[in-house]
């Protein structure tokens, strides 16, 4: 994956190397006190355990809120204090790796719709040693609330790559098929000697019997031709995020033309003319914020909306119960509205009914859609498309068993906000596969400031494997 976690990781492994600047004061004083304790020595190389120890903040994850916290100390009570780090380019201590990805680096922020505002902070959104606040100013731009597009993310992190001189390391266009463990001595005389060009450790004698994973895939032409590849490793990091398989609600009919399962689907409609102000409503199911970013761009081209959702609207696991008002006046618009323009009374918005505790029974081939109360009664609208946008669900198919048993329960598909991969917190390596690593939303941090505390712990993890940490 070459989204934002696989770009960290990248960074970290060609030797860019992150030291405490000194003279710098956290605002946490217990962990001021453990970086002056050893400033010569980079974070890589220290016991991230005893470091972020004792941190407290938005995420699970000590090695996250670690790695947060000393690139923006005060950020969670407003304020712009620089970071503590200072980066050295050490190329000696760099790692050989390939980032494979599918499209171009960014990952999933090319496929969402360019002009949609995120949810995080826009300074939350940069990666180690180039601010995306600065990035923005030399575009001539300033952030809007605060908050960043999709489109100036894609480009942010197309432009680091460049940048940073990290694209030897990319290959975009590939989608890989299959990982698995082979032994070392299953791979051919021919491969174990172009292999051996590369790498000393694993092909030394005493370790014959060793095992390394083959990861096989295509690489998609310009032409259009596919290409297929094998390639050998001995550590192998998931960071293909979760936006590859929308979640489906399994009724009958949601396998209609009309029926949708990504935002992109009703972006199409509007440049087709398909829907408009003139048309049947647009059925929208969901009430997350995909589904709000829906109901905005609906409201901007003044296209009816009938907006059908699970939950009460005061429900405090509903996300909008969670996110403050002034940071996020757009989506508290949306809980408005789904709180004061319901089926049963009408409120001041035009073109949008709200149905909370409502499901979907099933969508009819003449675009009648029939859904279900809390107390059973049923509902029956005309549609002229559907856009089920409840979660999607990561694409783990090249692994065994589709990954499911390295998850936390392997009894249950790995889903990263209830059933992550089962990770080392400190190492992000997988507990049931030795060499394999899990980073982002597969194990379970889904938000880019976080993913990189990931990156730094397998970095950290990897440097150890390969004795290049300084005495």
């Amino acid at each position: 994956g070459n989204g934002p976690s696989g770009i960290c990781l990248s960074y970290l492994l060609s030797g860019y190397t992150p030291y405490f600047k000194r003279q710098s004061l956290h605002p946490h004083p217990i962990l001021q006190r453990k970086l002056e304790e050893a400033p010569e020595v980079s974070v890589l190389d220290q016991d991230l355990e005893y470091l972020s120890e004792g941190l407290e903040g938005r995420s699970h994850s000590p090695v996250a809120l670690l790695f947060d916290t000393l690139q923006r100390p005060d950020t969670d009570f407003g304020g712009t204090a620089e970071s503590m780090l200072t980066w050295w380019h050490e190329p000696d201590r760099a790692i050989p790796h390939l980032v494979l990805g599918r499209n171009a680096p960014g990952g999933a922020w090319h496929s969402i719709e360019g002009s949609m505002v995120t949810l995080s902070r826009g300074e939350w959104m940069g990666l180690p040693d180039l601010p995306f606040k600065e990035w923005l100013k030399q575009k001539k731009r300033g952030l809007r609330n605060n908050r960043a597009t999709a489109e100036d993310i894609a480009q942010y992190y197309q432009h680091y790559v460049m940048k940073k001189g990290l694209q030897k390391n990319f290959r975009c266009g590939t989608v890989v098929t299959s990982v698995r463990k082979v032994s070392a001595e299953s791979i051919s005389n021919h491969t174990q000697k172009d292999l051996q060009e590369d790498s000393d450790s694993i092909w030394s004698s005493n370790e014959k019997s060793a095992e390394v994973f083959q990861v096989d895939g295509f690489f998609k032409t310009v032409e259009g031709d596919k290409e297929p590849f094998s390639i050998y490793a001995e550590n192998v990091v998931l960071a293909t995020g979760t936006y590859d398989n929308p979640t489906w609600l399994g009724v009958k009919g949601e396998n209609l033309s009309y029926v949708h399962h990504q935002l992109s689907a009703l972006e199409e409609a509007v440049k087709n003319n398909s829907v408009g102000i003139m048309t049947d409503p647009v059925l929208i199911v969901g009430a997350g914020l995909t589904a709000a970013d829906a109901i905005l761009f609906a409201n901007n081209c003044n296209i009816p909306v009938i907006h059908v959702f699970r939950r009460r609207v005061t429900d405090p696991g509903l996300i909008f119960n969670q996110l403050p008002k002034t940071m996020y006046p757009e989506y508290h618009k949306v809980h408005q509205m789904m709180k004061e323009q319901t089926a049963a009374c009408a409120g001041p918005y035009e073109h949008y009914i709200s149905l909370p505790e409502h499901h979907v029974l099933s969508f009819g081939k003449d675009k009648k859609c029939i859904f279900q109360d809390k107390n059973g009664c049923q509902k029956a609208y005309k549609i002229s498309m559907a856009l089920v946008l409840t979660g999607s669900n990561p694409n783990l198919s090249f692994l065994p068993n589709n990954g499911t048993d390295l998850a936390l329960d392997s009894e249950q598909p790995v889903n990263p906000k209830r059933n992550p991969i089962d990770v080392d917190p400190f190492t992000y390596e997988c507990t049931q596969e030795k060499g394999l690593y899990a980073l982002g939303p597969l194990a379970g941090d889904n938000f880019v400031r976080f993913v990189q505390g990931g990156a730094l712990a397998v970095a950290s993890s990897l440097l150890k494997k390969a004795n290049k940490n300084p005495p």
